[in-house]
């Protein structure tokens, strides 16, 4: 039997009711707003004698139990979707804001607990629409209610609308909970009808919908393959891949109220893998680089087979080094280039193999001669004719002659930029784009020129080549990885790209001017032309270009380095990248050290084109200017370097003491040493414990190993830091510290010092006694350095004084009758 004793939990404000709602609320309005609302009083009279209908919730079985389904039902608002279509209401119009006065209006909302659904289901009921709350969509209950077409809903529904103060969703569906709400589904690559059945129940009983065809309204595609034409769109569009389990899963998540399976942590998990449903094998490739290719395979979704074996679905042949493949393929193998490996990987999604054929590679006059083969057409006869001579051409052309082939005559003596020496063994860049403007090296130049224009020549070059090595780093590095909109999401952060590359831009800004200057010095070339002019005046440029880059290029490395071997779609980007002529076989971390070489490799040939000059020649003295200048740059950014590095020791303290001060911080402190010892006094610490001592160049950081971390740090990118180590005692000046003692070593202590510290704070000296743990450094060389800081804060001469050999039992006396030196 129902318990209505619950009656009436409280009233409720609907923003939109049911059609009894407004039908009645329409019976109450004019003629006059019937018609500014467009109804005819043929539309008015059948609208009219529609009956009044009021919501109810039915608590089902185990829901009549739930005290917090009933306090939530007390804060619920009821909503009835009607869908209304009337003349003149769109949106925006005054009409449907008549219509929303109109339907604003107050409802009951009795509330009903029942054991027996058949007192309430038979949807015959003309006073009520009841909506029935079950906490299992596997029960008789539920299967009986479904087949009288009642509204049903979950627990975690009532629960999430009465947490946000919504109105209950009006679905036609059964709507458990709505951890897909908002979201659109579509399948692909299934076989088995009752697996997709099963899959779109629990799909919509989640709140999700499904799509048939595949369209940019779809927000995920469910995939049981890695083929067809919906996964190719997908992949285009950037729409996230997954596997059937995310929808079981999340199905098991089904009473988490707060619960979202569009929640990018929670799908990662179960992205397709690229390589799912494939079987590689790999050609050509070294025994290293096959083993770490075939271990991404299995990582990322595949299984590999030997070249060769018919079970294979994909074969990866190394182009460069395979010219005939050893066995005609079959039909069903794709031959792709690593690329589409390297690829797939990055895109974290089976590329499209028509993009990375394999292809045998042919000579040019070859590749005319088999497309001239296939010409069918009624003046064949003259084109055969054509294709006997070419072939007798190629046959020439391919026979070994004893002598080398002669020269242009022009070629001896004409001088083109771009067919210079590469003094800098770098790679051709013409085939990066149009990231330069056309050179006027087309004109030719004179024929002998003196060795000052030859060097001249040699500086431009190198000046050309490595503006070339930079825009290779821009256009296929940096650019592409702060691209938006990437399939696969970023492939690293923000930060990591910023200190990759810190300041490339800016040095290839000024060197691209730097170079277009000595294009046109070169190619109108005098010998009183000043090179050393050209160098001065992009001085000031190069010292706010080069410091930021060249300080931190020990960082940038170690960041490379980090992110190939975390993050595998970093690897495969790279591995795309520099395989490319562009980087001729170079990898970015080999790129990126150009522009630390740079600046030493210019002086020197500045030096030299200064050699050649005569003294008469006024660009002498700007040689000597401009060298002195780069030496300047060169200064600069190694001092500027040395206190990099320093604030930055001075950070990993900061980072590894709990607690440390933050007046610790300075630009005038930098850090010497570090030792580790363990306590022997109860001061500053108890005795035994682990203590690491920091030496500055003006103070002392004291502090201990950590009994217990209690919590981690994070870092603004997101990434848990690694806990403190240490819990800060104290830091000290060295000016506090009074004497430094060397106890001898016994049998039972050995490395042991001391220290005669007088704090403002204290009337009297403290003793702090350690035990170096470790021998480097020893203890006399520790102890040396320690007194000479301590000497130049003090402002003394002789650091020696301040050091005082002692039995250690002499140790244990008072220290009042330590008086400061």
């Amino acid at each position: 039997m129902a318990d209505s004793s619950m009656g009436t939990l409280g009233r409720a404000r609907s923003l939109l009711v049911d059609s009894s709602v407004y039908d009645s609320r329409m019976a109450e309005t004019s003629k006059d707003q019937q018609a500014f609302l467009g109804l005819t009083p043929e539309d008015a009279a059948d609208l009219l004698p529609l009956p009044q209908l009021q919501t109810r919730v039915v608590l089902v079985g185990d829901a009549c139990n739930n005290e917090q389904l009933v306090k939530a039902l007390e804060a619920v608002r009821v909503m009835e979707v009607l869908v209304v279509k009337i003349k003149g209401a769109e949106p925006g119009s005054e009409g449907e804001k008549l219509i929303k006065s109109i339907v604003n209006m107050d409802i009951h909302t009795p509330c009903l607990k029942t054991d027996d659904v058949r007192e309430f289901g038979d949807g015959e009921n003309a006073e009520f629409e009841s909506v029935f709350v079950l906490t299992d969509f596997t029960s008789p209950d539920y299967s009986y209610l479904y087949k009288k077409d009642n509204r049903i809903i979950g627990p975690p529904v009532l629960l999430h609308c009465a947490a946000r103060e919504e109105p209950l969703p009006f679905s036609s569906r059964p709507l458990f909970c709505t951890a897909m709400l908002n979201l659109a589904l579509c399948f692909t690559g299934f076989r088995r009808k009752e697996e997709v059945v099963n899959l779109v129940s629990l799909v919509h009983h989640m709140g999700g919908t499904i799509r048939k065809d595949f369209s940019a309204k779809v927000t995920h595609l469910i995939a049981h393959s890695t083929h067809g034409e919906k996964y190719r769109l997908a992949v285009c569009m950037g729409t996230p891949i997954l596997t059937p389990q995310w929808i079981h899963q999340a199905w098991e998540r089904r009473n988490e109220v707060n619960f979202s399976a569009g929640d990018e942590d929670f799908r990662t998990e179960f992205k397709v893998p690229p390589f799912q449903d494939c079987v590689l094998s790999f050609l050509g490739f070294s025994p290293e680089e096959k083993a770490n290719m075939e271990e991404r395979t299995l990582k990322h979704g595949g299984r590999y087979l030997e070249a060769g074996d018919e079970k294979c679905t994909h074969m990866v042949v190394e182009e460069n080094s395979i010219k005939e493949l050893p066995f005609a393929p079959s039909k069903r193998l794709y031959v792709v280039k690593q690329e589409w490996f390297w690829g797939s990987i990055q895109m974290d999604a089976r590329a499209g193999e028509s993009m990375y054929f394999y292809e045998k590679p042919e000579s040019p006059v070859m590749k005319k001669a088999v497309s001239l083969l296939s010409l069918t057409t009624p003046n064949s006869t003259r084109k055969r004719r054509r294709l006997r001579d070419t072939l007798a051409q190629l046959g020439r052309e391919t026979e070994i002659s004893p002598f080398p082939p002669r020269k242009r005559q022009s070629a001896e003596h004409s001088l083109s930029m771009g067919s210079l020496l590469d003094i800098s063994n770098t790679p051709d860049t013409a085939k990066l784009g149009d990231h330069s403007k056309p050179s006027k090296s087309s004109t030719p130049a004179p024929l002998k020129q003196s060795a000052r224009w030859q060097v001249s020549k040699e500086l431009y070059q190198t000046e050309s080549n490595y503006v070339g090595i930079l825009a290779t780093v821009l256009q296929l590095f940096k650019y592409p990885l702060e691209k938006e909109g990437q399939v696969g999401g970023p492939i690293l952060a923000p930060e990591e790209v910023k200190t990759i590359f810190g300041s490339i831009p800016e040095i290839y800004e000024v060197h691209t001017r730097i170079k277009a200057d000595l294009e046109e010095l070169v190619m109108d070339w005098s010998e009183d032309k000043s090179v050393g002019d050209i160098i001065l005046k992009y001085s000031k440029d190069l010292i706010k270009a080069y410091p930021p880059f060249v300080n931190f290029f020990e960082m940038s490395k170690e960041t490379i380095v980090r992110c190939e071997k975390q993050k595998p779609r970093f690897h495969a980007f790279l591995k795309i990248n520099q395989s490319k002529p562009e980087c001729g076989r170079q990898t970015l971390v080999e790129l990126l050290i150009r522009p630390v070489q740079r600046l030493p490799s210019v002086a020197l040939l500045l030096n030299d084109i200064k050699k050649h000059t005569t003294d008469d020649n006024p660009d002498k003295a700007m040689l000597e200017r401009a060298i002195e200048s780069l030496r300047e740059v060169m200064t600069h950014i190694n001092e500027d370097k040395r206190k990099t590095e320093g604030q930055k020791q001075i950070f990993d303290v900061v980072y590894e003491v709990d607690g440390c001060p933050a007046n610790l911080l300075s630009s005038h402190r930098s850090l010497v040493h570090r030792v580790e010892t363990i306590a022997l006094g109860d001061k500053p610490c108890d005795r035994g414990e682990h203590v690491t001592l920091f030496l500055f160049n003006d103070c002392l950081e004291v502090a201990r190993k950590r009994h217990k971390v209690i919590s981690t740090f994070k870092s603004p990118q997101g990434q848990a830091r690694p806990p403190a180590p240490l819990k800060h005692i104290t830091l000290m000046p060295l000016s506090q510290i009074r004497r430094v003692l060397d106890l001898q070593d016994t049998e039972d202590c050995r490395s042991a010092f001391a220290l005669v510290v007088h704090p403002p704070t204290e009337q009297e000296n403290l003793l702090f006694s350690f035990q170096l743990t470790s021998e480097d450094p020893g203890k006399s060389a520790w102890l040396r350095t320690l007194c000479r800081h301590i000497a130049n804060t003090l402002c003394k001469a002789n650091a020696e004084d301040l050091i005082q050999c002692t039995d250690p039992d002499s140790v244990q006396v008072s220290t009042k009758d330590m008086r400061a030196p």
